[in-house]
């Protein structure tokens, strides 16, 4: 049941919102065309953003910083009990999903999937966000400066969410 409902949901959210826009008259096909417009001119505007944080995140990792950063950090993370590998991972995974993948891959080609802090970085990466990539990009999409307590929350809602995938992972192993 549940998969014949995910296969009709999209095709008959097309047809509701196509049916809806005629019966009530709107000129349908222009209002995509406006919103696509828009999306395309947004899109446009937040490529810098999406560029610099690219580059920024190749030369973390190319230049071995997040290494040696997750060297210095090793003590405390040591008293929140986060294995010194994650640092960088969840160093990262603030700002690119995908760098953060590419870690977590390396992670599993050293100590495997299926081991403790495998299991561990993937729950990780499933209960975090990228925090400082989502702010950039929904903020500077309508221009917001100042962003109030959003970043704070954000990281504490980080923070939680690697707390729980390491007692979830390795506080029952």
């Amino acid at each position: 049941m549940i998969l014949w409902i995910s296969q009709i949901l999209i095709p008959l959210t097309v047809c509701y919102i196509i049916g809806f826009g005629l019966l009530s008259g709107r000129p349908v096909f222009d209002d995509f065309l406006e919103g696509a417009a828009s999306g395309m001119k947004t899109a446009a505007g937040l490529l810098p953003v999406f560029v610099g944080l690219m580059i920024a995140v190749g030369v973390l990792r190319s230049s071995g910083l997040l290494e040696t950063l997750g060297q210095w950090l090793s003590i405390p993370a040591g008293w929140l009990h986060l294995p010194t590998e994650l640092v960088p991972v969840t160093l990262v995974r603030l700002v690119s999903n995908s760098a953060a993948t590419g870690l977590l891959l390396d992670l599993f080609e050293k100590a495997g999937p299926d081991s403790p802090l495998g299991m561990c970085a993937s729950v990780m990466m499933s209960c975090t966000e990228t925090v400082f990539y989502c702010l950039s990009v929904y903020f500077g999409s309508v221009n917001v400066r100042k962003t109030r307590y959003a970043l704070a929350g954000a990281l504490f809602a980080t923070g939680v969410g690697v707390a729980v995938s390491i007692w979830l992972t390795l506080g029952f192993s």
